[in-house]
């Protein structure tokens, strides 16, 4: 699930849950949450982490395994 993937994106950049919630404008806590899959992340969210790491929306939701992004980003 994309859960997997925001914490595995994360953890292979050696970043903190704490900087990446900073980045997201939310309290750590609520992002640990969605890295854990015990809640839902917002589309906003998404989009946000798919620009901050370089990859596509669709590879955060585990709908391909590329993460490339799409042209322009």
């Amino acid at each position: 699930m994309y859960f997997r993937r925001i914490y595995d994106l994360r953890e292979d950049r050696d970043i903190k849950q704490k900087t990446v919630a900073e980045y997201l404008g939310m309290n750590p806590t609520v992002y640990r949450r969605y890295e854990k899959g015990t809640r839902t992340i917002p589309v906003e969210a998404v989009i946000k982490l798919a620009d901050y790491y370089k990859v596509s929306t669709d590879y955060l939701l585990g709908r391909t395994d590329d993460p490339t992004p799409p042209k322009g980003k």
